[in-house]
């Protein structure tokens, strides 16, 4: 799945894109989104994005964290709750 470096864990691999995830998570409060934080972007892409793609690198799970539209992350983040 991740071709260009061998993550360890799935703790391995957040730890390698926290800076992305926290750049992600203070551009949606400054839009005043202040409901998603970075395990609810990191699962989201997890679960729906990563998944459906081939020879994922780590510049490509960069570039999904910081260009998946905001509305994206908001409307799971509401659906999840939803469920719970």
């Amino acid at each position: 799945l991740f071709m260009d470096y061998e993550f360890t864990s799935v703790l391995d691999l957040k730890a390698h894109i926290k800076p992305a995830l926290d750049s992600k998570v203070k551009e949606m409060q400054r839009k005043n989104i202040k409901y998603v934080n970075q395990d609810d972007i990191f699962e989201y892409l997890r679960n729906n994005v990563w998944p459906l793609k081939n020879n994922l690198t780590l510049y490509n799970i960069v570039d999904d964290i910081l260009n998946t539209n905001n509305e994206v992350f908001c409307d799971y983040v509401v659906n999840k709750k939803k469920k719970n």
